[in-house]
């Protein structure tokens, strides 16, 4: 009786482990389960939180806690453990592979740059015109914001023309336009 619980211990540690791994090949090809979601329900608003990083509760850490506690367990029931002490290693086994990444998921989040530049960073900056705006048209402008160099399509707020490689001061943003004045 003791090795049929055994065998069906070590199958459903196996089958545990399986559907975990399962499920995190189908998220790493798919994508985040809560990306889908979001993307399903039709909220494309402000609300995203992934700015902030990974969760514990992302579904790529939660099926690796899924395998590891599959895996753990069978190779302990498999080494002739009792259920219960098999459960406790597979237990530690999960929080261990799930914490690793999601220490790992972290850390490639730290390392993300981002090339979005706010709006408040292109108001009052000094630009140079690139290509010549002509009156009541508009041109480009370029400008330096830290590291990043910005090309924008500018016009100017009383419609005059500007030649190319004039300076000017950008006023205001309006959609993807800017509004300059000369410098």
């Amino acid at each position: 009786m003791a090795e049929w619980l055994d065998e069906s211990a070590f199958t459903v540690f196996l089958s545990i482990g399986g559907a975990g791994l399962a499920f995190l090949v189908f998220t790493l090809i798919v994508g985040e389960l809560g990306e889908l979601l979001d993307g399903m329900d039709g909220d494309h608003g402000g609300g995203d939180a992934s700015h902030e990083g990974p969760s514990v509760l992302s579904s790529r850490v939660i099926a690796m806690f899924v395998t590891a506690l599959g895996g753990a367990g069978a190779i302990a029931t498999h080494y002739g453990l009792s259920v219960t002490t098999s459960s406790a290693i597979g237990f530690a086994g999960g929080t261990l592979f799930g914490g690793a990444a999601f220490l790992f998921a972290r850390f490639l989040h730290s390392r993300q740059a981002t090339s979005g530049v706010r709006v408040a960073e292109l108001v009052g900056q000094t630009a140079r015109v690139v290509v010549a705006i002509p009156q009541g048209g508009v041109g480009q402008v370029r400008c330096h914001i830290g590291e990043d160099l910005i090309d924008k399509i500018a016009r100017t707020r009383d419609g005059s023309a500007l030649p190319e490689h004039a300076l000017v001061r950008i006023e205001e943003l309006v959609g993807e336009v800017v509004i300059v004045s000369p410098a």
